[in-house]
């Protein structure tokens, strides 16, 4: 047997283990949670006996109160989190025990029981010879299967190599692949941010020309009020169609980081599992998906200038100096003289 490949599950577990223990330590002992154990309403966790303890040293008047069945009613605060904890008259033997937790710790105290060299030895049988480990891999058939089954079974003609070279090299490509995302990934969250700054800025000139535009349509009188909103809705409307296009952007952009985040998640699981037959099993249609995932063309971008609003600049001074010429022709009604609302309309339109 291959002793590092049998370490590798052995360390794991291990790890695993200390990782359940830190979250059975009591805040206050340090130690185990000591049966039984009390969920606080903040949802934290304590030996009733730690509870105990810091409730007699926040309510030092209640220590002599009761004879054995220790305090009754009275406050103290988590030590996780300082949240004010009120008790009944039944003091601290009126939290609720959480059950959950003394399971989880019967449980830890059982596993860590058991010997860590036999839980190493789990390893995948070969469903043709029952009593064979899975220890090489078919590259024809691209399966795991036992060394029986090269010599004598479905896999005697195929090439095969050592299960453990066949699991390195496919998770070193599973590695590169991981790597190549996230290096995709830092590029569109780049542009995503561009093209966010992009929008404030389309947002900002369009602003801008507003007021530029009301500004100037504030000094004429009323015929102009309707070429007034004409133009200004004229902005709103081309600000709103380049905003919306690269905001649709965005979310195409924002879609496809999500995709690949989502995908790269599931690549890291897919590193951590110990079993090399069982990684094996997933990792051809992982790398697939990484590799149709990196081809995605994401190369639609705003042009450049795309967020200038310029062409929305108006000049009224010769528009003003004309109204400031408009007097009465002789012989000609004020009717007459004065333009009709139309006629400085299409004015305005042709400058």
């Amino acid at each position: 047997m291959n002793f590092a490949v049998g370490l590798k599950p052995l360390l794991a577990e291990a790890r695993s283990m200390e990782s359940l223990e830190k979250q059975l330590i009591c805040p206050i002992c340090l130690e185990m949670f000591t049966k039984p154990v009390v969920i606080l309403p903040c949802q934290h966790n304590l030996c009733r006996k730690c509870a105990n303890d810091v409730f007699q040293a926040s309510n030092p008047l209640w220590q002599s109160r009761g004879s054995g069945a220790g305090p009754s009613g009275g406050r103290f605060r988590c030590p996780s989190c300082r949240h004010e904890v009120v008790l009944d008259r039944h003091g601290v033997y009126g939290l609720q025990r959480n059950l959950l937790v003394e399971n989880i710790i019967d449980i830890y105290k059982q596993e860590s029981a058991r010997p860590l060299h036999a839980k190493a030895e789990q390893q995948l049988m070969c469903e043709e010879h029952e009593d064979e480990r899975i220890n090489i891999y078919c590259l024809r058939c691209e399966a795991p299967t036992c060394s029986l089954c090269k010599v004598f079974g479905a896999h005697k003609d195929c090439e095969v190599a050592p299960l453990p070279a066949v699991y390195q090299r496919q998770k070193s490509e599973l590695s590169d692949g991981i790597a190549m995302l996230v290096a995709g990934n830092d590029r569109i969250q780049a542009i995503i941010t561009q093209m966010e700054e992009i929008c404030r800025t389309i947002e900002e000139n369009g602003r801008r020309q507003k007021q530029h535009v009301g500004l100037r349509f504030d000094s004429l009188c009323s015929i102009l009020e309707e070429r007034k909103k004409e133009l200004l809705q004229s902005v709103t409307r081309e600000q709103e169609a380049k905003v919306q296009r690269v905001r649709g952007l965005i979310r195409q952009y924002g879609d496809h980081l999500e995709a690949s985040s989502k995908l790269v998640e599931t690549a890291i699981q897919a590193m951590e599992e110990p079993q090399m037959a069982v990684y094996l099993q997933h990792s051809k249609e992982l790398l697939k998906k990484i590799t149709d995932m990196s081809k995605v063309s994401m190369s639609s971008r705003p042009e450049p200038g795309y967020e200038s609003m310029d062409h929305f600049s108006i000049n009224v001074d010769h528009v003003a100096e004309m109204l400031r010429t408009i007097d009465f022709q002789p012989g000609a009604s004020m009717e007459q003289a004065l333009p009709r609302d139309g006629e400085t309309a299409m004015w305005m339109s042709s400058h």
